[in-house]
């Protein structure tokens, strides 16, 4: 019974920490309109006493804060009027070792106070098979063997073929980049934490003054629907063109796929457009090494800014054209199996 008041108890202190690593924020100019990038909330995936996937040398979680950090840092040197909250600067979540359902609700919960107009998380992939490789069999040859069958006055004996097996190695090829937006279904589930009533977008589509509804009206919620389908988007576009980015890069892109809310709980429950990246596999030995370097750290947040720029671009130079094209082509409409390394 005192579960819920110990979260939010965590959760307010945590925000006050948090906040203090949040980059600064504009004065703004009121002729000017909000920026798609106004505030974009970069979430290093794990945390705390979920590791994550684990690799030959490194854990999802250490990797993900890594990329984040650096992630966070470029992005306000990039776009320097864009308020950076990060959702863990540090091996705990929110400052406290919590479990990962209470983590990711906490994340999320960050995510719709600071009122974000982008949601990243950063995540590394992994396959349910060993990191680096694993010892296999297979059969080379047969040969003959003498057997004793059956029991007392029936015994007698048999010559019987048996394989020869032999041991050897297969390495964990498995590599790339994936990135994650929602399932678009008829659950609407999004929308039920969407609040139009405290979006820019909202109350820029008329000149008037802007009244709250109730939320539980009809038009409440149709309004949240809209602005789900509108979200959905522009993750979708922003999910593109960093996979682009990737590919140009020379990575493997597995393209832009959904999840649904029981496999990447955050991505439903911000309120916001919001992507999931994984930055490659840990299990692969070489990306794995690649994943821990300066070198390659590096490049992922050159990629992802990359993507950031024309996002910005397709959405604040061309609003009416980016809402039309959305770039579907590479959506994997396909629910996917949840990976091993418990993404949430």
């Amino acid at each position: 019974m005192m579960r819920k008041p110990v979260t939010l108890l965590l959760f307010v202190a945590g925000l006050a920490g948090l906040l203090s690593f949040t980059g600064k924020t504009p004065p703004g100019d009121p002729g000017r309109p909000k920026s798609v990038l106004a505030t974009i909330v970069v979430d290093a995936g794990h945390g705390g006493p979920a590791r994550g996937a684990k690799g030959l040398i490194s854990y999802e979680a250490d990797v993900a804060l890594a990329i984040s950090l650096k992630l966070g840092q470029r992005i306000q040197e990039v776009f320097p009027d864009t308020r950076v909250v990060y959702t863990r600067t540090s091996d705990t979540v929110f400052g406290v070792n919590v479990d990962a359902r209470t983590a990711n609700r906490m994340r999320a919960e960050l995510a719709n106070e600071v009122k974000g107009d982008l949601f990243l998380s950063i995540h590394c992939n992994a396959t349910p098979q060993k990191a680096g490789g694993w010892y296999a069999k297979r059969v080379v040859g047969h040969t003959t063997k003498t057997v004793t069958v059956g029991k007392g006055a029936k015994k007698k004996k048999k010559t019987v073929r048996v394989p020869i097996y032999e041991n050897y190695w297969v390495k964990n090829e498995r590599h790339g980049t994936e990135t994650y937006i929602w399932a678009a279904d008829r659950s609407g589930v999004k929308s039920t934490f969407i609040k139009p009533e405290e979006s820019a977008e909202f109350t820029e589509d008329s000149g008037t003054a802007y009244v709250a509804p109730d939320l539980n009206s009809p038009e409440a919620r149709i309004r949240a629907q809209l602005y789900e389908k509108k979200f959905f988007g522009k993750s979708l576009t922003l999910g593109n063109m960093v996979e682009e980015e990737f590919a140009k890069a020379g990575r493997l892109s597995g393209g832009v796929k959904q999840r649904n809310w029981e496999q990447i709980w955050v991505l439903q429950a911000t309120g916001m457009p919001s992507i999931l990246v994984e930055t490659g596999f840990i299990t692969n030995e070489e990306e794995e090494k690649y994943l821990n370097s300066e070198q390659g750290q590096a490049e992922i947040v050159e990629n992802i800014v990359t993507a950031l720029k024309r996002y910005k671009e397709a959405l604040e130079g061309a609003p009416a054209r980016a809402e039309i094209t959305t770039g579907t082509t590479h959506v994997d409409s396909t629910v996917v199996t949840p990976d091993t390394s418990g993404k949430q």
